[in-house]
C-alpha cells in the first residue's frame, strides 16, 4: 500500500524520514562491534575527520560502540582546505577524547602534480588564470530540464569573476587532478590502519554511497561504512542525538575540494540534498510521480527529471564502486589450435 503523502500549505516536511536515533545508534554500535571482531578481526578503527557532518557522526558512533581508545582520528588538510573544516575537526576530536594526528598533505599533492595538472587545464579555458586565483567547477542544467554540463568558475586575486563552459577534455583533467586529494588521504588512512591493526572507517551517507558521490580508490575505499544506509536527513538527526558540536551540525555540506566554496548540489547532485533524500525515499516506496510531486513540492516534470537522474547515478555508482573485473573460474580456456592442422 502506498503511504499517504500531503504537503499542506506548500510546506514540505521530512517526517517520512524520521528515525528513532537512540535505537539506531545502538543497532549500528552492535553491528560495528560484530563486524570488527568476527568479520574483519581488527582492534579498532581509523577515521578521517573532515569537519563535516558525516565523518563527525561516524567518529562519534565508533567512540560510542568501541570506546575512545579504539578510535584513531586523522585530520588531513591541504592548502585549499577551508580553515573552518580543520577548526571543526579539532573541536570534534577534543570533544570525543580520541587520539588523533593532523597531517598536511600539500607537499604530497604538489609532488604528484595535483595543482599543476589542474591549473594547466584551467589555463586552457581561462588563459589569465595564475597564482592567487581561486576556482571550482559547477554542474549546470540538470535541475532545469536541460542537458547537464559543467562550467568552470574562477576568481582573480582582485575579485574579478570568470565563468566558461568546460569541454570534456578539461573537465576530465581537472577532476582527475583533484582526485589526488581523496586518494592521498586514503593512503594515509591505510598506513595508520595497518600500523595499528585497525579497520578504515568509511563515512558516506546513503546519498553519496548509492549515487556515486565518491572517488574510486579514494574516499570510496573503506573496510566498514556505518552510515551508508542513512539518508542525509537521518545523519543530521543522529548528530543531534549524539550532541555533536553545533558548529558541525550547522555547517553547510561542502565538497571542500576546490579553492572556492562549493556545495555538493552545485558540483554533483544538481538539487539540494533535502530534495534528493525525499526523491530517493519516494522511489524506494514506489510512489507515483504525482505523489512524489506533492511530497517534494515540485512540478511533476521536475520530479521525473530528478527520478531519472537518480537512477542514472545509481548505475554510475555500481560501476565506480565495483571490484576489478576478472575472468571467472567457470570461463573455459580457449583450446590451443595447431596452426599446421
Amino acid at each position: 500500500m502506498t503511504p499517504p503523502v500531503s504537503n499542506e500549505g506548500g510546506v514540505v516536511g521530512a517526517s517520512v524520514l524520521a528515525i528513532d536515533a537512540e535505537a539506531e545508534v545502538a543497532r549500528i554500535g552492535r553491528w560495528m562491534q560484530d563486524a570488527l571482531s568476527r568479520e574483519l578481526r581488527k582492534r579498532g578503527v581509523v577515521v578521517a575527520i573532515s569537519g563535516g557532518i558525516d565523518s563527525a557522526v561516524c567518529a562519534a558512533l565508533a567512540v560510542k560502540a568501541l570506546g575512545p581508545s579504539k578510535v584513531f582520528g586523522l585530520l588531513l588538510p591541504e592548502r585549499e582546505s577551508s580553515p573552518g573544516s580543520t577548526t571543526r575537526g579539532r573541536e570534534l576530536v577534543e570533544m570525543l577524547g580520541i587520539e588523533h594526528l593532523e597531517v598536511d598533505i600539500t607537499p604530497v599533492l604538489t609532488a604528484f602534480g595535483c595543482y599543476a595538472q589542474r591549473d594547466a587545464a584551467i589555463k586552457r579555458v581561462i588563459p589569465a588564470y595564475g597564482d592567487g586565483w581561486r576556482s571550482k567547477i559547477a554542474i549546470a542544467g540538470s535541475g532545469k530540464g536541460q542537458i547537464a554540463s559543467f562550467r568552470l568558475i574562477a576568481e582573480s586575486p582582485s575579485g574579478e569573476r570568470f565563468e566558461d563552459r568546460l569541454s570534456h577534455r578539461e573537465l576530465l583533467q581537472i577532476v582527475a587532478a583533484t582526485s589526488y586529494k581523496q586518494r592521498s588521504r586514503k593512503t594515509v588512512e591505510y598506513f595508520h590502519a595497518d600500523r595499528l591493526n585497525y579497520a578504515v572507517l568509511g563515512t558516506p551517507n546513503k546519498l553519496e554511497y548509492e549515487l556515486g558521490f565518491f572517488v574510486r580508490n579514494g574516499d570510496g575505499s573503506a573496510d566498514i561504512k556505518p552510515i551508508a544506509h542513512l539518508y542525509k536527513t537521518q545523519v543530521f538527526a543522529t548528530a543531534e542525538f549524539l550532541h555533536l558540536p553545533q558548529s558541525i551540525r550547522e555547517a553547510t555540506p561542502s565538497t571542500d575540494t576546490y579553492s572556492m566554496s562549493q556545495g555538493q548540489d552545485e558540483f554533483y547532485f544538481g538539487f539540494p540534498w533535502q530534495q534528493i533524500d525525499l526523491a530517493m525515499w519516494a522511489n524506494e516506496q514506489g510512489l507515483a510521480v504525482e505523489e512524489a510531486s506533492l511530497l517534494l513540492g515540485r512540478a511533476p516534470e521536475a520530479v521525473l527529471r530528478l527520478r531519472n537522474d537518480i537512477e542514472f547515478k545509481k548505475r554510475v555508482s555500481k560501476v565506480i564502486g565495483a571490484q576489478a573485473m576478472t575472468i571467472t573460474e567457470s570461463s573455459k580456456l580457449q583450446p590451443k589450435v595447431d596452426k599446421d592442422e
